[in-house]
């Protein structure tokens, strides 16, 4: 019980603060969408998207704007040097991750809900004609990118160069991921959709979700604590 409302105090925390300047959630939102846009006017020539783009600009969207987001989870405790203070709170190290995790998760969930119908009608995606695999797929693919990002957020909290570093470190992790949403999205937007091959990407997305939790749980306390 103290683990879960530790991990509550500090998404409300975060709610209530966003909730007041809307700074990251504005952020994330913009690029996201301008990421989208620039893509639509690239892709799209005579109102005729390229074929299979979608699901690689959707999931682009998704990272790149994750990677932004990902950038500012902790920048609020270390402006305000509050990170100390968390870290010697008796508390349970691995309750700070889920907590931060469940709000750059929740973040992103909110990004998704504006550029999954933008991308469905950019690039005439039907994006929603299998909408429970669909969104098995995006829940998925999102947990196992933003697990392994939080984590390294929280690694780089320190560095000067965290900015250049985040992607740096992120993305060589989570080529997997961002592999399997996009090839699990596209075996949804064929022709035919082919609904085995989608699940089988699922299954891989919630294996890649079990091993970067775990790892990410049993690394963050030697981690903050070096």
């Amino acid at each position: 019980m103290s683990f879960l409302r530790t991990v509550w105090l500090i998404v409300r925390k975060d709610f209530l603060i966003e909730a007041r300047s809307r700074e990251v959630l504005y952020t994330t939102l913009f690029f996201a969408v301008s990421c989208v846009l620039v893509f639509a006017f690239g892709f799209v020539r005579e109102g005729r998207p390229l074929e299979d783009a979608a699901s690689g600009i959707l999931w682009i969207a998704i990272a790149f704007s994750g990677t932004l987001a990902l950038g500012r989870a902790f920048e609020r405790e270390r402006q305000s040097e509050t990170l100390r203070a968390l870290l010697i709170a008796p508390i349970d190290r691995p309750a700070l991750y889920v907590g931060k995790l469940v709000g750059v998760l929740l973040l992103l969930f909110v990004v998704e809900l504006i550029i999954v119908p933008l991308v469905a009608l950019m690039f005439q995606a039907p994006l929603f004609d299998h909408a429970l695999l669909m969104m098995g797929l995006l829940v998925a693919g999102t947990i196992g990118f933003a697990a392994v990002g939080t984590l390294f957020a929280a690694m780089l909290v320190r560095a000067r160069s965290r900015d250049v570093l985040l992607p740096v470190l992120l993305y060589p992790i989570t080529i997997p991921v961002i592999i399997a949403g996009v090839r699990g999205t596209a075996a949804l937007l064929e022709g035919d959709p082919n609904i085995a091959v989608a699940r089988m990407w699922l299954s891989m997305l919630f294996f890649f979700d079990v091993v970067f939790v775990t790892l990410a749980l049993w690394t963050f306390e030697p981690v903050m604590t070096e």
